[in-house]
């Protein structure tokens, strides 16, 4: 028997449990993504998408395992977005992000605990996607982003997701994305506020990142951030990245997101260009 004999012998009408998944992968000695990739191409969907599909389709859920998402910034922000695609079932999410886990970050940052404290962030998040969907293949790097590897790591992106917490870093990255053509979707938080921007092919939004001459970290040094305004935020960028991915563009085109969660406000607000 072959695998797509397999596979549709075993469907339960046209959904593949996570079982028969782990089952084909060891019996044909294929990955579990390749084994997904063979389910998606047959009409059939893992069982584990089977409440994406009243919102994705069989054919835009194989777009998505085909995709590929870069990620940085592993922390606040970035956990929860790295959380949601491979729910969403991104098939390629790179990472990366410097630091370690610090006791300040305990509060906000989906993968710190007690007991990371010290550990890589981008590791720590790699691992938590091969515990969650071990089909998504999955590159961390411990390293910063800069102008020196930027065109090396963005290399063959579908779609970047901003993470950072520095307006020189998230600038370059602005600039070096509209450079490359690469669809980027930003996302700032600080205290009860946040906003999210989409930088499509052809736009600029470096202008309208914020930040005076030499100064690096944002607002959120001097108000905090609690733990629901980094995973709005995150949510919001996962949403229109999935947009992207599947060819729907976004609204946000020249356009901010700015969100008041104390007032319980949501404004998009037009860029003057």
């Amino acid at each position: 028997m072959d695998l797509t004999s397999y596979l549709l012998s075993h469907a339960r009408e046209d959904l593949i449990s996570w079982y028969v998944q782990l089952a084909a992968a060891q019996d044909f000695r294929l990955s579990i993504s390749q084994v997904e990739e063979a389910i998606l191409e047959h009409g059939l969907m893992p069982a584990r998408y089977q409440r994406n599909r009243q919102t994705i389709s069989n054919s835009k859920q194989l777009r998505l395992f085909r995709s590929t998402a870069v990620v940085i910034g592993c922390g606040g922000l970035g956990g929860y977005l790295i959380e949601e695609m491979a729910r969403l079932g991104i098939g390629n999410i790179m990472m990366l992000d410097p630091d370690t886990f610090e006791e300040h970050n305990l509060n906000r940052q989906l993968y710190s605990s007690p007991n990371l404290l010290g550990h890589s962030k981008s590791a720590v998040a790699a691992a938590r996607v091969r515990e969650i969907n071990p089909a998504v293949t999955v590159t961390a790097l411990q390293i910063e982003f800069s102008s020196e590897n930027a065109r090396e790591l963005l290399n063959g992106a579908d779609v970047v997701l901003d993470g950072l917490d520095s307006f020189s870093t998230r600038r370059m990255l602005a600039a070096i994305c509209r450079e490359l053509q690469i669809p980027l979707v930003h996302g700032a938080i600080g205290g009860w506020y946040g906003h999210v921007a989409t930088q499509l092919p052809g736009d600029d939004i470096t202008p309208f990142l914020g930040g005076q001459r030499g100064e690096q970290k944002g607002v959120e040094i001097q108000i905090g951030n609690p733990s629901f305004t980094p995973a709005l935020v995150a949510s919001l960028q996962v949403a229109e990245a999935c947009k992207i991915l599947l060819g729907e563009g976004s609204v946000l085109h020249q356009k901010m997101l700015c969100v008041d969660l104390r007032e319980m406000l949501f404004e998009q607000v037009a860029f003057e260009v």
